[in-house]
């Protein structure tokens, strides 16, 4: 038994079945720090959100993370830049399966998200995906192919609907006492 693996497992059932639903962010935001691979200043997960395979996500700074989102970190790296807002019940993948493999072989990779991405509710982002600086995904889209910088994508499978403002300054401060 690889006591590496069950720490893990051990840490990721406290988060996900316990820590994550309290209704207190600074318990949520202490666990988080100590657990994922990085945790930005001013960063905000609100409560439902599941990690898996925490120490393989990395979170810039000041992200919002919004209830109910799933981070897939299992055998790939998820990282995000700074001010990325995710929308509530988004799902972020590295791993899945390979449909043409006689013995369904894993098949995967690294999530890279940009600066300032927004992605909207609901939406999947699926494994080895990048989303370029200031890209927007739209509610419900399932990006299957990386996203350039500033572009707006929508659908299933997402496509380009659009060009962001390329003149972002924003910077993200959402950390209510509650959620």
């Amino acid at each position: 038994m690889n006591l590496k693996i069950v720490a893990g497992g051990a840490l990721a059932y406290g988060y996900n079945h316990w820590v994550g639903g309290l209704p207190i962010r600074r318990l949520r935001t202490t666990y988080l720090r100590h657990w994922l691979g990085s945790f930005g200043a001013g960063t905000s997960v609100q409560m439902g959100c599941r990690f898996l395979h925490g120490r393989k996500v990395h979170l810039g700074e000041r992200n919002v993370i919004n209830f109910g989102c799933l981070l897939d970190g299992r055998k790939f790296l998820i990282r995000t830049g700074r001010d990325v807002s995710i929308g509530p019940h988004a799902s972020i993948l590295t791993l899945g399966h390979d449909p043409q493999s006689p013995d369904f072989a894993d098949r995967g990779g690294d999530v890279v998200v940009g600066d300032r991405v927004w992605i909207g509710y609901g939406a999947l982002i699926l494994p080895g995906i990048t989303l370029g600086e200031g890209a927007v995904v739209g509610a419900g889209a399932v990006v299957t192919k990386d996203v350039e910088p500033f572009a707006i994508v929508a659908g299933n499978p997402a496509r380009k609907i659009g060009e962001r403002t390329r003149n972002l300054c924003y910077q993200l401060d959402y950390n209510p006492l509650l959620l």
